[in-house]
């Protein structure tokens, strides 16, 4: 009972070898990654199966507006994290307890922000996009439904962001565990029994991360011997609020950006008609699961840095940088080598036309260095928000994002138009994406080593 008790207890990540603390971290979050991209590739793959490859074309183009109205909860979640490991790590129980209220309370703003402005503006985006009348109406049930109940979203992403910076993955692990399998139920049951369609996915999300939400509330509401988490600490505190908004931000912004982007990019794809929609649906939902060990080791690199900062720690922030960026890209390697030899049959899971899985295998093909040199990326961007510095990762993405991604894939498809491609190739998209990850890599490895996000850490200056 007791070993079991420790699993679901704060990590201390400023003792023991760097990388034995990060992979214990990781882990948890690695099958949590897991969890969450099954919960997203199950909407996909049942409306595939039992609604058709339109309404799996239509759910996947509803993700980059539903991506873009969501950058208000990164920049909350990115900026606690930040706060809460460098807190945590520095044993600030009174900093720690205002920063989690505040997140809190910021978290129940956002919310009602998006749920006015999310289905005011969905339609107009989905026309804006030149979105296939076929599929529009799809795009927009499933959209409105999902703002509508954005809370259960924001407050389980949040506050499991929260305990990752306590240094607790397995409680949030276990809450994604939960509302995975919830889901997947819902979906069946929405889809399949009741001829919901595409809205029954949306509703079926919502109840799922709703119950996972209040899971994180209760965790949190009983680890008062770490924080105080009481009414007085949801009022906000202007100190505190500015400070999480001033790290977060950059993050949001960088959220932002990429959703922009990726908007552009699928006006882009729509042009290439459903099937090209359909095929980068699949692409993008295999796409998670190489993201995986890339995202889950940037977000143990954020917390390993903030405890280790927090403690004045910085020789082990440096070993630690070095340890989990190996383990990161040897690991993402692996993967891709993985869904290379056998992507084939996953892409098979999400439709019956033997096209489509061709053609998605082809472009899965053009972007499997991409993954390793994201794993770089990912990690020293993540020492680098620990730290505190949120604007460096935030130009890195404008530079790769916006001034270098949209024009290659607009000018690709502009030079590759032909008789057979009226709008260009449709792999244009996915050789941008390509070349966007790489330059990334090595911008952020300079910025990394010119070393001056080592001067951002805040701790204990605020009251």
């Amino acid at each position: 009972m007791g070993k079991i008790s420790k699993a679901f207890s704060p990590k201390d990540m400023t003792e023991g070898a760097p990388w034995k603390r990060i992979i214990e971290f990781s882990i948890p979050m690695l099958i949590g990654n897991i969890a969450q991209q099954f919960y997203n590739t199950a909407d996909s793959i049942i409306v595939g199966k039992y609604v058709g490859d339109n309404a799996l074309a239509a759910v996947g183009s509803a993700s980059p507006i539903l991506n873009l109205l969501l950058v208000l909860f990164v920049g909350i979640s990115t900026g606690a994290g930040i706060m809460v490991s460098q807190y945590f790590g520095a044993k600030e129980r009174k900093h720690l307890s205002h920063t989690i209220g505040v997140c809190v309370t910021l978290t129940a703003v956002a919310s009602v922000i998006i749920m006015v402005i999310g289905p005011w503006v969905t339609r107009p985006l989905l026309d804006f996009l030149n979105t296939p009348e076929s599929i529009i109406d799809w795009c927009n049930d499933y959209l409105v439904i999902y703002y509508v109940g954005i809370a259960g979203f924001a407050y389980y992403n949040i506050l499991a962001g929260v305990l990752r910076g306590l240094g607790d993955s397995i409680s949030a692990l276990v809450f994604l565990l939960i509302a995975t399998v919830l889901n997947v139920g819902l979906d069946i049951w929405f889809v399949a029994g009741l001829g919901l369609g595409v809205a029954g996915v949306a509703l079926a999300t919502v109840i799922a991360q709703s119950i996972s939400a209040v899971l994180c509330i209760i965790k949190l509401a009983k680890m008062r011997s770490i924080f105080d988490f009481n009414l007085k600490m949801l009022i906000p505190d202007r100190n505190f609020s500015r400070r999480l908004i001033k790290l977060g931000l950059p993050s949001g912004i960088t959220q932002a950006i990429f959703s922009l982007a990726m908007i552009v990019v699928q006006s882009l794809t729509n042009s290439f008609g459903e099937m090209v929609i359909a095929c980068n649906v699949i692409v993008m939902r295999v796409d998670g699961f190489a993201m995986m060990p890339n995202f889950t080791f940037g977000s143990a690199m954020t917390t390993y840095a903030g405890q280790n900062i927090g403690a004045k720690k910085m020789d082990r922030v440096t070993k630690g940088t070095k340890q989990g960026t190996i383990i990161a890209v040897a690991v993402s390697a692996t993967i891709t080598l993985l869904i290379l030899i056998f992507g084939k049959y996953l892409m098979g899971v999400f439709t019956d036309t033997a096209e489509l899985v061709d053609l998605s295998m082809r472009m899965m093909r053009i972007l499997a260095v991409g993954y390793i040199a994201m794993a770089v990326t990912q990690s020293l961007s993540g020492v680098m928000r620990g730290a505190g510095d949120t604007m460096t990762p935030m130009w890195i993405s404008l530079i790769t994002t916006v001034v270098l991604r949209v024009p290659v894939a607009y000018g690709i498809a502009y030079l590759t138009r032909s008789a057979a491609y009226p709008t260009g190739r449709p792999e244009s998209t996915f050789i941008s994406l390509l070349v966007s990850w790489t330059l990334g890599a090595i911008i952020t490895t300079i910025f990394y080593k010119k070393g001056k996000w080592r001067e951002k850490g805040f701790t204990g200056e605020a009251e």
